[in-house]
């Protein structure tokens, strides 16, 4: 039981991620660009934060320490858009605050701590190399997307933040495959489409929707995006 109550935790963080993705890339096929809604920065900040708890649970420090790369750079975006200090202020301080508990939990927890973290049999020294590698380049496209972002006074998505996150989600799904992890192979199944709609925008190629051009589908799309901020 309690196996499956972590595979939850698991399961609710990525479709947390892959909500924050749908919705920007509806956001971005509406105006025909990629576009950094805010809502992206904000479901991710509650994503991590249940991803961090359940790459601790599951002993994977791949997932802890890709959570912990990216974390306060979902609260620099937020910041960019001028949205962070629109949260309240007890959120604030909660959002702040809660990766220094977990940090010093996983140096003195008496369970779920660095020590056995990382010696978990269930994850091979190279299968962890590997799996930290993905997650260093996967997370690395919030590190190339913030410096880009602190250099255009703005919350923005490059391009190059959709190639890192192809390639780092390619070496994460086969290390999900080795490590028998349905969290991880779910996520970085179906985030593979959306990384790679991104590039195809970049590009100038036309939104899906309007090639469609189907009236109640068009009406409807407009709709759920106009409510994305």
């Amino acid at each position: 039981m309690e196996k499956y109550l972590i595979y939850g935790l698991g399961f609710l963080a990525q479709l947390l991620f892959f909500t924050r993705t749908i919705a920007q890339w509806f956001k971005s096929e509406k105006e025909g660009e990629v576009i950094s809604p805010v809502i992206y920065w904000q479901i991710s900040l509650l994503g991590s934060i249940i991803m961090l708890t359940y790459g601790i649970l599951r002993f994977d420090f791949a997932i802890v320490l890709g959570q912990y790369i990216v974390y306060f750079i979902y609260i620099r975006n937020l910041q960019l858009k001028n949205a962070w200090k629109k949260i309240h202020w007890t959120i604030r301080i909660l959002a702040s605050i809660i990766p220094f508990i977990y940090l010093f939990w996983l140096f003195f927890g008496g369970s779920h701590n660095f020590n056995e973290i990382l010696s978990n049999k269930d994850v091979p020294f190279l299968l962890m190399l590997w799996g930290s590698a993905g997650q260093i380049i996967f997370t690395f496209r919030f590190v190339y997307q913030w410096l880009y972002s602190e250099n255009k006074k703005d919350s923005v998505l490059p391009l190059g933040f959709w190639l890192i996150s192809t390639l780092g989600s390619l070496m994460i799904f086969v290390y999900s495959i080795y490590r028998l992890d349905p969290v991880l192979f779910a996520a970085h199944s179906l985030g593979l489409f959306i990384y790679t709609r991104n590039i195809l925008l970049h590009y100038g190629k036309k939104s899906i929707i309007a090639r469609l051009n189907i009236p109640f589908l068009n009406k409807l799309f407009n709709k759920v995006t106009d409510k994305i901020k």
